[in-house]
């Protein structure tokens, strides 16, 4: 996480699309005024609305259907969850989504793993693992309407950050 938001402003209403279990979450939130958390998965959101309730309100819910109206969000982020959307016109709509819910100068941020080594393949076994080309997501993200997209790699992952215009 640290790598995807280094000296990034993230504003005051903060979407985590995918948090999971909630690591990234608990770093997040004292860096947010307001972080709202998207899962998927209503035992994950469960545990994370029952944990950390008194600093991020959890949403049950998709990123490809986000339940918030447009420009919602100063910042939308996600780590390390891309790769387990279905497929690459789901994670599309996921994009497509950011976009719609991000206020305009928005930024979408994170991480994704680049799906090397046998412990990732272990670790996936039996899991979706729809792997992003670095090289790829800056067409399909401007494809959705972001611009500027600035993507790094590093050795097991690639970090992201795009913007919405203003």
């Amino acid at each position: 996480m640290p790598a995807a938001l280094d000296g990034l402003e993230l504003g005051g209403e903060v979407l985590e699309v995918g948090p999971g279990f909630g690591p990234a979450t608990e770093a997040l939130a004292p860096r947010a005024e307001r972080l709202t958390a998207l899962e998927l998965d209503s035992s994950l959101a469960g545990d994370l609305r029952a944990r950390l309730a008194d600093e991020v309100e959890v949403v049950d819910g998709s990123g490809t259907a986000m339940p918030f109206a447009d420009q919602s969000f100063d910042a939308v982020v996600c780590f390390t969850m891309l790769h387990h959307v279905p497929s690459t016109e789901e994670q599309d709509r996921l994009f497509a989504e950011t976009h719609r819910v991000l206020r305009p100068g928005g930024v979408f941020a994170g991480t994704d793993s680049l799906g090397r080594g046998m412990g990732f393949a272990l670790l996936h076994v039996g899991d979706d693992r729809v792997l992003i080309d670095p090289d790829r997501l800056e067409s399909r993200l401007a494809g959705v309407g972001f611009d500027g997209a600035d993507i790094g790699i590093e050795k097991d992952f690639f970090t992201f950050r795009a913007h919405c215009h203003p």
